[in-house]
């Protein structure tokens, strides 16, 4: 499935997530110094420990804008203080919300890159996101060679070279995005699946080595957030309905 998108909205003070509904939030990085100082409030003491870790500030602000809109996004929906919030790990180190304040029912998933993070929010199912920007001069076939199916690699070599670094990283984010919403990360090999990657042909998660039904339960959908850059989201069951919002850096 593919959704391409050329705008995004201005959220709803309260958002309404209904079953079936996905709703992406669209964050830039780049904030003022009295929103960042806002935000660094919200963080636990294992945030703002780990944000001091950053040894140049432009990353350590970062950090702080991406750990602090999750917070403050979040707590639209669950109607909690943005810094009460807590949060889980699975072993594999994904985060959720500990379940007693609904982190059984709503789930989300993040990524960044150049400047922007991505959070994606559903309810009852798992869900992962990934972002990355295209880089022409990434030595595409020579990674896809060592972490792609051979079929994947057939398909990327079959291009004209133009396309090559687009449909490199569209089959990237896809397979990131898959094992994000799985929850294993990378305990996972990219090679044991399979994904669609030519620019324009529909997102599709196309085969699991060794359990070929896994795939029928799941749907990827391509998402644009910039002219350069290429992201996806996997999602367990294909209903879904995507709003796409601009954080305004509002709490």
């Amino acid at each position: 499935m593919i959704a391409v998108v050329a705008s995004w909205n201005s959220p709803p003070q309260n958002p309404t997530l209904d079953i079936g509904s996905i709703h992406v939030w669209r964050v830039s990085l780049a904030q003022t110094q009295s929103c960042l100082q806002s935000l660094q409030q919200t963080l636990s003491t294992d945030e703002q420990t780990k944000a001091e870790r950053f040894h140049f500030p432009k990353d350590r602000s970062q950090f702080i804008v991406s750990r602090g809109a999750l917070r403050a996004i979040l707590s639209r929906y669950l109607h909690i203080n943005p810094s009460l919030l807590r949060f889980d790990c699975n072993p594999y180190g994904k985060p959720s919300i500990i379940a007693s304040q609904n982190g059984d029912t709503l789930r989300f998933n993040l990524s960044h890159s150049r400047g922007i993070t991505l959070i994606a929010i559903t309810k009852n199912r798992d869900i992962g996101i990934d972002i990355e920007g295209i880089n022409p001069k990434f030595p595409c076939l020579e990674i896809a060679e060592k972490f792609f199916t051979p079929l994947e690699s057939h398909v990327l070599r079959s291009l004209s070279e133009h396309l090559q670094p687009t449909a490199f990283f569209t089959c990237w984010t896809r397979k990131e995005a898959y094992i994000k919403a799985v929850g294993k990360g990378l305990s996972i090999p990219l090679n044991q699946f399979e994904v669609s990657l030519v620019p324009g042909e529909p997102a599709a998660l196309l085969n699991i080595e060794g359990n070929p039904e896994e795939a029928s339960r799941w749907s990827l959908i391509e998402l644009i957030p910039s002219s350069d850059m290429v992201g996806a989201i996997a999602v367990e069951l294909c209903c879904w309905k995507l709003h796409c919002w601009q954080w305004t850096g509002e709490f």
